[in-house]
């Protein structure tokens, strides 16, 4: 345990510099979004409380917003506001505008009316009721709604960091997909610190007698302005091209790190989800991108992959991945699985891809279409010798082969299947696997090579130029320590890759990553 939380803490301290830069951006995102909660919605709670009628219909639409899904509401966004800040602090403020709303209007029709008339027997007007005696005496009811908007913010502003925006969901995103649990703590911790900070602190006000509490709430506008101006604080670094890249390629060795240990390649980046990524950069608000090789949306989108001329990125070879004990259960599983062995090559992968990214046909049509034409698919069984449970990842590629799978299972056995598909990224499905969640899912030798197994940096080298050796060495390993053995390669190599939208590389005479680095450096 003690190594444990060192190796964090030496973590935490390699990535001092990032790791404040990311939680100033989360604090900026929270306040500037909770900003324009409170400037918009403590006016509509007044005036809701003033219109009674009108309550019904504004705390519903309210109400309404908060009830989708984040990440739902951030996509929603991306189409009107585009990638960054813009459409996080949009998503963010309507997600803290119920708790605001919804506690002024309690706070003020919650008054006594005694209070109210004797108010209006002294010869206040309506307003002067409302900010003498009205709003001072629910100030503590709209703090807590205050209160309740702030670490809401903190939580929801983690998944600011899949459309560029920044914030702690970086580190903690990335480690997720790294399979690296001090990632994931560095980020996920300082994310629970500021939203109890932030409560316990908003608690402290709320409680002040109602004269200091006047003064504050008249002060908080401006001290949440301050906060806000947090987003302004990391400075962009310079450099004429701006990259996105996801928050596994960030961090890995065949990723943003291998590009600059090997090309030195310095490049203002921003980390982004790949579900929005290729569509940014063919809308020009990025110039290179991470992505994969296989992609649909590199046909879809007029996209050029830049060579690897110094050959970082090492074979990702698709092959299904099951567990030893469910071969051993089921032996027919395996002749079944390899069926799909060799039928897929890189541009057919790339074509499959297409249809689903671009064309928006769904994994289940485009999966059963592939195996029709290759005289694979055959009716469903509806087997009851038992059950596989098919996983995936949460992209295209792996929903069309996990239906492939599914097809062939049920078509070629007596066993019926459950899919578990859209899990994330490689630490959950491999977690999932190793805690006997699922049985089986399309795994790449790449991934199990670096992320999985990671072996150290002299082992890599000696391996990486070798398709065949690669998946050697994955599968026996996988073998011996988890039990879980590799079958036949599918076909396609869905490796990493750098891109540029194809008018831009040519007007820019860049074709390889080296070429890349050297228009950076003039």
């Amino acid at each position: 345990m003690q190594q444990g939380t060192q190796s964090l803490w030496a973590f935490m301290v390699q990535q001092s510099g990032k790791l404040l830069e990311q939680t100033i951006t989360h604090i900026g995102l929270t306040f500037v979004s909770l900003l324009i909660a409170v400037l918009i919605g403590l006016p509509l709670g007044i005036l809701i409380s003033r219109r009674q009628r009108l309550s019904g219909v504004v705390l519903g639409i309210a109400g309404v917003l908060q009830t989708i899904p984040s990440i739902a509401l951030l996509g929603f966004m991306i189409p009107l506001l585009g990638i960054g800040a813009k459409p996080a602090i949009a998503a963010l403020f309507l997600y803290s505008l119920l708790p605001v709303i919804r506690n002024t209007y309690t706070g003020i029709t919650g008054v006594d009316k005694a209070i109210k008339e004797s108010a209006k027997g002294m010869g206040m007007s309506n307003m002067q009721s409302l900010f003498k005696v009205e709003l001072p005496i629910a100030m503590p009811v709209i703090f807590a709604g205050i209160r309740t908007a702030t670490v809401i913010n903190v939580g929801v502003a983690t998944l600011a960091a899949y459309i560029a925006a920044g914030g702690l969901g970086e580190f903690i995103f990335g480690g997720i997909a790294l399979n690296n649990t001090n990632m994931i703590l560095a980020g996920a911790i300082p994310a629970a610190l500021l939203a109890i900070v932030f409560d316990f602190l908003l608690s402290l006000v709320q409680k002040l007698h109602i004269k200091k509490l006047r003064t504050v709430f008249f002060c908080f506008p401006v001290v949440i302005l301050l906060l806000s101006c947090f987003y302004l604080w990391p400075a962009a670094s310079g450099g004429q091209l701006l990259a996105g890249f996801t928050p596994e390629f960030m961090g890995r060795t065949d990723g943003y790190l291998g590009l600059k240990k090997q090309y030195g390649l310095n490049i203002r980046t921003v980390v982004i989800s790949d579900a929005v990524m290729y569509k940014a950069c063919y809308e020009k608000k990025l110039d290179v991108i991470s992505g994969y090789s296989t992609d649909g949306r590199l046909k879809a989108y007029d996209l050029v992959i830049l060579k690897d001329d110094k050959v970082i990125f090492p074979p990702y070879y698709a092959a299904p991945i099951v567990r030893e004990e469910a071969l051993d259960k089921y032996p027919e599983l395996e002749e079944v699985l390899n069926m799909l062995a060799g039928q897929i090559n890189d541009s057919v992968m790339t074509e499959l891809n297409y249809k689903a990214d671009y064309l928006k046909q769904t994994p289940e049509v485009i999966a059963k279409d592939f195996l029709v034409a290759g005289g694979l698919w055959k009716e469903p069984r509806n087997g009851k010798k038992g059950v596989i449970r098919i996983g995936s990842k949460i992209f295209g590629e792996q929903y069309i082969l996990s239906n492939m799978y599914a097809m062939l299972i049920k078509g070629y056995t007596d066993l019926d299947v459950a899919t578990k598909t859209g899990m994330g990224g490689t630490k959950i499905c491999f977690d999932a696997m190793t805690n006997d969640q699922i049985d089986m899912y399309p795994e790449y030798t790449g991934t199990g090579l670096l992320v999985l197994l990671q072996p150290e940096q002299e082992k890599i080298n000696s391996l990486i130029n070798n398709k065949d050796s690669v998946y050697s060495y994955v599968s026996n390993n996988f073998r011996s320590r988890y039990h879980i053995r590799w079958l036949k390669p599918i076909g396609f190599n869905n490796a990493y890759a750098l891109m540029m939208r194809s008018k831009q590389a040519e007007e820019l005479h860049i074709s390889i990553i080296s070429e890349l680095n050297n228009y950076l450096k003039k």
